[in-house]
């Protein structure tokens, strides 16, 4: 039967995240700092809004663009946040998550062969969904020494009278590297010169730490008309189950989106659209308390893997770390696998992410005491390796 399976879906490998949560389900006794996934329960009173939607009946289809009034709220608090505007109509899109928009902006604009830069290491799906998409992903590695920022000059070299698009995602997954402005401001110049689009994936904007501040790429002068800025619920409000995303572009683009997610999804969950205007009207406490308490782990991991010898970034987003496991001498795989069988704590290997080098992806959105326990076998675990 495999001669039926389409080439380009047979030729991606399956998520090295997920391989390893598979493997870890059937362990005993496991810290996984491997799933990035909030370990909070949704706040109570977005719960009890999407509770209260379903005593209230509301169980029928919304707009395939989702309800007006959740896209209006959407509106106002991308315009409060980052001073950027766009039109409830014909702007807005609420999606499956932010997984389903990325899939939507691509089979929007791509086709087939056009090429998309995507730096590394990035969020696993970023690679195969532009394959799926017909297009051909470009890798771009970006370097612990310079932050993990994208540089223009290293995006320019890659062009081809085929790229299309530079898909972004910061704060990044894994690394927890937050882009500058002032290298925003360089790509946005670089996308205006050569006529590029810019995907760009905000799903962890609001957790940022240390008095850095996420900017919105498509608020950067010029960029609102070449944007696709995706984002979402289930990081910033503990929403993962949920699944509720949404799309912003202009209208020509995200009519292009809409005609794609009408006939495949038709409408996101009615129950959850209703949640995701409760924590926009007044979810902005429970953010702020979540934001608080990752960045107390933030501090506790990196401090911890930096006393094992295992080099660590700083990160200054998201709820992930991103040490160097040189000092074991394993691959990251060999790490992984060892860490896991050894002490049972499960970390994915950077090889997932497309990193270009030794290293492992640790989330800290876990209690901050099964990370003091994690810390602890790992120190045994280098004292045996390191």
């Amino acid at each position: 039967m495999r001669d039926f399976v389409a080439r380009r879906v047979a030729a991606v490998p399956p998520s090295g995240i997920r391989r390893f949560f598979d493997i870890t389900a059937t362990m005993e006794d496991v810290i996984s700092l491997g799933i990035g996934e909030p370990d909070f329960v949704t706040p109570k009173p977005i719960l009890e809004a999407g509770i209260r939607s379903l005593q209230e009946g509301h169980t029928s289809y919304t707009s395939n663009s989702g309800t007006i009034e959740l896209r209006q709220t959407l509106a106002a608090h991308l315009q409060r946040l980052y001073s950027v505007s766009y039109d409830p109509e014909k702007e807005l899109l609420i999606t499956v998550g932010v997984s389903e928009a990325l899939y939507l902006a691509l089979t929007a604009i791509l086709d087939p062969g056009d090429e998309v830069i995507v730096p590394t290491p990035c969020f696993v799906a970023y690679q195969p969904e532009v394959t799926f998409a017909g297009g051909v992903p470009v890798p771009l590695h970006t370097r612990v020494e310079d932050d993990f920022q994208v540089r223009a000059a290293d995006v320019e070299a890659r062009l081809t009278p085929k790229t299309k698009a530079l898909l972004i995602g910061y704060p990044n997954n894994p690394t927890g590297a937050v882009m500058t402005r002032e290298h925003l401001l360089e790509l946005a110049a670089l996308a205006e010169r050569h006529d590029l689009l810019i995907v760009s994936d905000e799903i962890y904007d609001r957790l940022v730490y240390g008095g850095h501040r996420h900017v919105c790429f498509a608020a950067l002068p010029g960029m609102r008309e070449r944007s696709i800025t995706l984002g979402g619920f289930s990081k910033d409000y503990a929403m993962t189950g949920w699944r509720i995303g949404y799309a912003a572009a202009p209208a020509a683009i995200l009519d292009a989106m809409r005609k794609v997610h009408q006939y495949t999804i038709m409408s996101a969950p009615t129950t959850a659209q209703a949640a995701a205007l409760e924590a926009l009207l007044h979810g902005e406490e429970h953010v702020q308390t979540m934001v608080a308490e990752y960045d107390r782990r933030r501090r506790l991991i990196v401090k911890g893997l930096n006393e094992l010898g295992m080099r660590t970034f700083e990160p200054k987003g998201a709820f992930y770390a991103f040490p160097s496991i040189a000092a074991s001498g394993m691959s990251d795989e060999d790490f992984a696998n060892r860490l896991l069988q050894e002490e049972r704590v499960a970390v994915v290997p950077g090889n997932a992410f497309g990193a270009d080098g030794g290293f492992v992806r640790c989330s800290y959105a876990t209690a901050y005491e099964k990370i003091e326990e994690a810390l602890e076998r790992m120190r045994r675990f280098m004292a045996r390796h390191g």
